[in-house]
Parts: C-alpha cells; structure tokens; sequence
C-alpha cells in the first residue's frame, strides 16, 4: 500500500488546471470523465521536483457528488492504492471503519491506460473525510508511477 495522491473539489476546471499547471509548475499526467457513472471530471497533475501528486475533481450539479461547495472545503479524497480493495476493506471494516457509499457504476472501473478493470472504495476517517482504495489488475510495483 501506498499514498498515491490528494483529489480536492474545484468549481472551475479550467482555472484551477490554469492556476496549478502554469502559476504553480504541475504537470498533467493523465485526466478522465465519469459523467456518464454519476461521477465529474477529474485531471491528475504531478510536481516534476517532488513527484507528489494532486487530482483535481469538477462534479456537474447533476451529480451525487456536486453539493454546495464551500471555500476551505475542499477536499475530495485522499487515495491510496493497495493490492487488493475486496481484501484492505474487510480488514480496516474489522478494524471499525466505515464504508462510505459509492454507486456501484463507480466501483468498477475500466480503463485501457491501466490494464484494463481497476476496483474502487472509500472508507471515511475519523472525521468523515473520504479515504479512496484502489487496486489494479497488475501489481504494486519497487517504484511508484507517474500517473495512478
């Protein structure tokens, strides 16, 4: 397991694509539409120096995801890929997390940049922060890679 990246919520796609890459130095690396799942838009960009990684995530008002939003509140999520989602849920639900919901549309996602089928959950931390799981169909590598 390891921590991948932080996603926040923005309001303004292309700004924040704007502010972050050219104003702050970040590099895309990879982007996606989960409109169509009942998800948003999101856009993985990557510090060339530190190689940390931030997603930032547009939702539609159509969206279960696109509440209001409120300035200083916007983090999305804080993702970390695992070997195996079914197996890291089972433990951390033993352990007394709990799940947060997720439509099942946005559980299983397929994708030809990462080998195709990769799993997704959350789990909520102690302050309701939501916590992304996620494996792909090839395994953790000695080296974290530049996009997911």
């Amino acid at each position: 397991m390891y921590l991948s990246y932080v996603g926040i919520r923005v309001t303004n796609l292309f700004k924040s694509l704007e502010f972050y890459s050219k104003l702050l130095g970040l590099k895309e690396v990879a982007r996606g539409d989960n409109t169509k799942l009942g998800g948003g838009i999101y856009v993985l960009l990557k510090d060339p120096k530190s190689k940390a990684k931030l997603e930032l995530n547009w939702y539609p008002a159509d969206s279960i995801f696109g509440t209001k939003y409120q300035p200083g509140e916007g983090l999305d999520h804080i993702a970390f890929r695992v070997d195996s989602v079914a197996e890291t849920m089972r433990r951390l639900e033993d352990q007394g997390a709990s799940r947060a919901d997720l439509p099942k549309s946005l559980q299983e996602v397929s994708s030809e940049a990462y080998s195709g089928a990769f799993h997704v959950q959350y789990v909520r931390d102690p302050d309701g922060n939501w916590i992304e799981l996620y494996d792909h169909t090839d395994p953790i590598g000695d080296t974290i890679p530049d996009a997911y």
